[in-house]
């Protein structure tokens, strides 16, 4: 076996120190090898290999989750790992267009993919199976499948070998100094790069403890701060703990300030993190959180480092297989963690590799700026974060930014709606905060945005909405907010 992720969980199978926490239950690495094994020989059924078939895979956040993820792995086959977030429609696409054979569920899910087609088989139901002789996956076999999550287009499923997933756990337990007596708080989902790969796979990379929480609710975060040593969660999971934090009592806040100022490490991803909610975290906790830059398709690609200057606004430095270049403002990035290819979509796989210098560059999609030290800024989504007006190119991000500044102003996202005179007009999408529309009128935030932005990035119109669109990550699905904001709905 050289596949790197299943030689480091091997390596701990006679450990029975935590692998995972969940609510009353703590099971150490030993019964999760043995767990996965057995699953891995239920999707056997006496093959020598599943050989790279794919295996869909629906569980709640646990050790059966885990178990369930590993069993496939450990049997050759590529996870597609869904979640109960999505519609039964989506659901059935991601199968259908996987080419699933077998779906493995908790028992207590399993009516939300019956009539699938797949074969249907409990996660019970697999650890109860005898371990039996298993394959050795390569390095370059395909182990997980995900989704993109379609923000800019049709999702995709990207293919993740087991060598792209090994150098993550290693380069992110090296970057996040991660070690075995680490704590990870864990209430993202786990059907994205962020939940799966980056916050549960480096975790049990460096032998620590996953806190496995069902979902993300503030409260739970915040009681359960106190038994870990990390946090890793995205802008909205942030700025919701803070709103909660300001709605409890002084002696509760000054508990969960204590929890939060003894994290030895607290990350943001998925989105770019408002500096005005880092500042407000580090006000409370002491450090400002760690930003990186990822993609579904390459995991964390660059980081701001743990010891030294973590620089709000950027998202570090490259990691240390990660070669980086930028073209026409477009950032390039190759090295052994970008993926494979999508599955059975080889002109958009053609479309998003370029090959120069010997290297296999993936276009990420992502307009940047690199300071003269290395550090990376994200100026955001060249498809929808970058918006041409009047002659000019304007970073949605930096605007969104200089709203948030406004007291009144909870929630922005700042889009481009098709305009005859300056090809694109800026219309600031605003939820305000509740009692304060009026501060948030267009004349208002128009003025407040010229005290602070050049004239040609003030927005041209000011939209008032009860929600921002998002998807399970928290990020603003933009393309539908123009779509709404256009349409008047």
């Amino acid at each position: 076996m050289n596949s790197p992720i299943l030689a480091r969980m091997s390596a701990l199978e006679y450990r029975h120190s935590a692998a995972v926490q969940e609510p009353g239950t703590i099971v150490p690495y030993s019964a999760i090898v043995h767990g996965a094994r057995a699953c891995a020989s239920a999707l056997l059924e006496g093959r020598d290999s599943l050989a790279g078939q794919r295996v869909a895979l629906l569980a709640s956040p646990g050790a059966g989750f885990v178990e369930a993820f590993f069993g496939i792995l450990y049997a050759g086959g590529c996870a597609v790992v869904l979640s109960t977030l999505h519609p039964p429609a989506e659901t059935a696409f991601f199968c259908s267009d996987a080419q699933v054979e077998t779906i493995l569920v908790s028992a207590s899910l399993a009516e939300r993919v019956a009539g699938l087609g797949p074969r249907i088989l409990t996660t019970d139901e697999a650890r109860r199976h005898a371990p039996g002789a298993l394959p050795s996956p390569r390095a370059g076999d395909p182990a997980l499948q995900l989704y993109t999550s379609g923000t800019t287009g049709k999702p995709k499923g990207a293919v993740l070998t087991h060598g792209n997933l090994g150098v993550q756990q290693e380069l992110l337990g090296e970057a996040w100094e991660m070690r075995p007596d680490d704590v990870l708080v864990h209430a993202l989902p786990l059907h994205h790069m962020h939940g799966l790969c980056i916050a549960l796979l480096t975790t049990l990379g460096a032998g620590a403890c996953a806190l496995m929480l069902p979902q993300f609710e503030a409260r739970s975060v915040w009681e359960s701060l106190a038994r870990g040593s990390v946090l890793m969660a995205v802008p909205t999971m942030y700025s919701k703990l803070l709103a909660a934090f300001e709605q409890v009592d002084p002696s509760t806040r000054e508990r969960w300030a204590q929890s939060a100022r003894q994290l030895r490490l607290a990350t943001s991803g998925s989105a770019a993190l408002p500096v005005s909610v880092g500042e407000k975290w580090r006000a409370l906790a002491g450090a400002y959180p760690v930003e990186r830059f990822g993609m579904t398709e390459l995991g964390v690609g660059a980081t701001n480092p743990i010891q030294g200057d973590r620089r709000p606004g950027t998202v570090g430095r490259p990691l240390r297989t990660v070669d980086l270049k930028v073209v026409d403002d477009e950032m390039w990035i190759a090295g052994p963690s970008v993926f494979a290819e999508y599955y059975r979509r080889p002109e958009a796989t053609a479309e998003a590799f370029v090959v120069e210098d010997g290297k296999r560059w993936f276009r990420t999609g992502d307009t940047v700026a690199v300071d003269p030290d290395g550090y990376v800024r994200i100026l955001g989504r060249t498809s929808v974060d970058i918006l041409k007006s009047g002659g000019y190119k304007l970073s949605a991000l930096e605007i969104e930014e200089a709203l948030r500044e406004c007291a009144a102003v909870a929630e922005v996202a700042v889009v481009g709606l098709p305009d005859e005179v300056y090809g694109e007009r800026v219309v600031a999408c605003v939820v305000a905060r509740t009692g304060q529309e009026a501060q948030c009128s267009e004349e208002s935030l128009r003025a407040f945005a010229r005290e602070r932005l050049a004239p040609y990035k003030v927005p041209r119109a000011v939209v008032i909405m009860d929600a921002l669109p998002r998807n399970a990550m928290g990020k603003v699905l933009k393309r539908e907010l123009v779509r709404r904001v256009g349409s008047g709905s």
